[in-house]
């Protein structure tokens, strides 16, 4: 558990340290003096812009996988591509896109105080924050919590589904925005699964790429894409949310049993 806790803060840590020295150098090559600049960064009253936080996204992503393969938290071979695990993948993507409306649902029948609502959506709009949030997100996020975080927990805690709880409600916490927690958490219990029966984080990468490739689909294609609701999508119709839900379980539930069927371990 104390190997978990410092995967953690490390990853905290490398976040904060990270956005700082960007936002401080970002500043100074637009022409502020270093003493303001680190005076409107403690003040908080430095101008968050997107190209500044994609910036951070991909500086972060570098220096977290570095520091976490260097120190061998988190280890990466090629034995689990050698179980051919194509089906594996395919109902991995398709598990991901059933989560898609229920999760949305939740969020908007149990809604919280989203902080970065507004710099999340200027993210979303730029093409280079695909780059951030679908490519470099899924990757960082997956090696940490559970190449790193999980694989610690299982080997300390003696029942598997207690680790796989507590490393999604680490993976929760670490988004630090109330808004994302409940479906952080969610699909930090599925990705937990799929990492404890392959020992492998490619399965996860694979549901995390879907689900933020998905989001980030949407929000670029539907009108007033950060105000939107299920709602409006379908006329104002709660039947049709209703049945859009139902078939969203359609498609996730056979995935889930598919995923069980052809799901083991990588072996060394």
């Amino acid at each position: 558990m104390k190997k978990a806790i410092k995967y953690l803060v490390a990853f905290i840590v490398i976040q904060f340290v990270v956005e700082f020295v960007v936002m401080l150098v970002w500043q100074m090559v637009g022409g502020t003096g270093f003493r303001e600049a680190m005076t409107r960064i403690f003040t908080g009253s430095q101008a968050v812009t997107a190209p500044m936080m994609i910036t951070v996204q991909a500086a972060f992503s570098i220096v977290a996988l570095v520091v976490f393969l260097w120190r061998r938290w988190c280890v990466v071979s090629n034995h689990y591509l050698k179980t051919w695990p194509w089906a594996v993948f395919l109902w991995s993507a398709i598990a991901a896109l059933g989560t898609l409306v229920p999760s949305e649902l939740f969020q908007e029948l149990v809604p919280m105080k989203d902080f970065n609502s507004e710099i999340l959506g200027d993210i979303m709009s730029s093409r280079w924050g695909y780059l951030a949030v679908c490519i470099f997100a899924p990757l960082v996020e997956e090696l940490v919590f559970r190449g790193a975080i999980l694989r610690s927990l299982l080997g300390s805690l003696q029942n598997h589904w207690t680790a796989i709880l507590v490393s999604a409600l680490l993976f929760a916490i670490a988004h630090l925005n109330p808004a994302q927690m409940p479906h952080a958490f969610c699909l930090g219990v599925l990705l937990g699964w799929m990492y404890y029966r392959t020992h492998s984080v490619l399965p996860g990468i694979i549901v995390h790429w879907v689900n933020n490739t998905a989001a980030y689909v949407m929000f670029n294609i539907l009108p007033n894409a950060e105000e939107f609701r299920l709602i409006d999508l379908w006329g104002g119709s709660r039947l049709h949310i209703g049945m859009a839900v139902l078939f969203s379980l359609l498609i996730f539930i056979p995935a889930i049993v598919q995923l069980h069927l052809n799901m083991r371990k990588a072996s060394p």
